[in-house]
């Protein structure tokens, strides 16, 4: 989803430049204010509710005391346990010893907000805010009980609360519309406009009841949004009251954990769906029979001027990441295949044009900080043609780069070129971000081992 989702994160510097807008009256035809008037007294009155339960989540940079983040949450107990998005409180959860978090409520109260669990995976984080001076209790929000479930019914109309670009405390309606189809983590297809700074707020019911939670946007579409189910922030909430709450010294290691144990259930996933195939000239190479991939096909066919090589290829990308920091998205895994035919370039020629193919298929994917990774290291080797004529011979380059703060994981990168053909080849690509040494081993093997000749 990196490519084509925007998470809600926003800085305080952007809302500035963000607010442009422009206004129409439209004249409403006979009778037909009487709806928009009951669609309005709703979310008045779920709002009115709602509204002493919302948050803003504020990340500060402490050593100047100004904002350096925003986000939203809300109540979820009478005693100041609070979720929001991971991505919320991020920064602080990296950078402890930089930053400090902090609510602010819609009757303008504020205060410090420590961070008691967080759920990487599901974009999730559970806070503790401070005591109240007069020890009352605080209004919270209830899950709703069909959505736990998983019972809700497609088309029902739900509301989403939080403070877009720090204008203030709004509410937007919408529908349900089940979820994601195409996503290996479960997000909820909402159709209804959330912006930067909604992240973590609530979405709710007409009777005020959490359904789920803000969290991104389609960038390329219209009214398109993701919420994250209940169930999961109702699980968070349940680990927090059971757990020790989490220290400034154990969330990058919390983190880690988190991120190693979902990309061994993937790349376990993964290897259960297996490959199908499919043609490429003479070629036949691998595709995932994983519901959650997406492929495209492109051709050069068309470009002016005349190309001197044609190129058909496939991408095929898996619909999920994870956001880990600003610079830092992980866990998308990529594949490609180029059939690439010479159309006026000598066999010479032909050979200096795929060389120059060979570049990690991560370029260009986001933004991939040097204080997140190390530098990357690439191994080229031949591998051999099959004994029984079944398989090319494949010039294949492996690059790896590590994660500096998280053991074990790497972003890695394996291209393969057929080597049999002087105007012809298959250029095979897959990239895995956020995996173990050994996954990555187990499935490039797999990869390049179902290049093949069609039969």
């Amino acid at each position: 989803m990196a490519r084509i989702l925007s998470s809600l994160r926003h800085s305080a510097w952007a809302a500035l430049s963000a607010l442009a807008c422009c206004s129409a009256a439209i004249a409403q035809p006979d009778g037909a204010q009487n709806g928009i008037d009951g669609q309005s007294s709703t979310a008045d009155r779920v709002y009115a509710s709602a509204r002493p339960r919302l948050l803003q989540i504020r990340t500060l940079l402490d050593s100047a005391g100004r904002q350096a983040s925003l986000g939203s949450g809300f109540l979820i107990s009478a005693d100041g346990l609070a979720v929001t998005n991971y991505h919320v409180v991020s920064q602080y959860a990296l950078e402890p010893a930089t930053y400090r978090l902090e609510y602010a409520a819609p009757d303008g109260s504020h205060g410090a907000v420590k961070l008691r669990a967080i759920d990487v995976v599901n974009d999730l984080a559970v806070v503790q805010l401070e005591p109240r001076e007069d020890n009352q209790s605080r209004e919270f929000f209830a899950f709703n009980a069909r959505a736990l479930e998983g019972e809700m019914p497609k088309g029902q109309r739900i509301y989403s609360m939080g403070n877009p670009l720090d204008l203030g405390f709004t509410i937007v309606d919408g529908t349900y519309n089940g979820l994601v189809e195409r996503s290996y983590n479960e997000r909820i297809h909402f159709s209804g406009a959330i912006n930067p700074g909604m992240s973590g707020g609530p979405v709710v019911t007409t009777d005020g009841e959490i359904v789920g939670i803000n969290v991104a946007k389609h960038i390329g579409g219209e009214l398109v949004s993701f919420l994250v189910p209940a169930r999961f922030a109702k699980a968070l909430v349940d680990r927090a009251r059971s757990s020790p709450p989490l220290t400034t010294a154990d969330s990058r290691k919390e983190i880690g954990r988190q991120l190693g144990v979902w990309q061994a259930g993937l790349y376990q996933a993964l290897g259960e769906q297996g490959f199908r195939t499919s043609g490429f000239g003479p070629y036949v190479a691998p595709e995932s029979n994983a519901p959650w991939f997406t492929c495209w096909a492109r051709t050069n066919a068309d470009v002016l001027p005349k190309p001197r090589a044609l190129a058909s290829t496939t991408n095929c990308s898996m619909q999920t990441s994870l956001f880990i920091a600003g610079d830092l998205q992980t866990g998308q895994v990529d594949l490609a295949h180029s059939y690439v035919r010479s159309i006026d370039l000598n066999a010479f020629q032909f050979s200096t044009f795929l060389s120059r193919q060979y570049q990690p298929s991560w370029f260009g994917t986001g933004a991939r900080s040097p204080k997140r990774l190390t530098a990357q290291q690439c191994h080229e080797d031949f591998i051999e043609a099959a004994a029984d004529g079944a398989h090319p011979m494949l010039r294949a380059v492996w690059c790896a780069r590590a994660y500096r703060e998280f053991e074990d994981l790497y972003d890695v990168s394996v291209i393969a070129v057929t080597q049999d053909r002087s105007r012809e080849a298959l250029i095979s690509r897959l990239s895995m971000q956020g995996v173990t040494y050994g996954n990555a081993i187990a499935l490039a093997k797999r990869f390049l081992g179902a290049v093949s000749w069609a039969k």
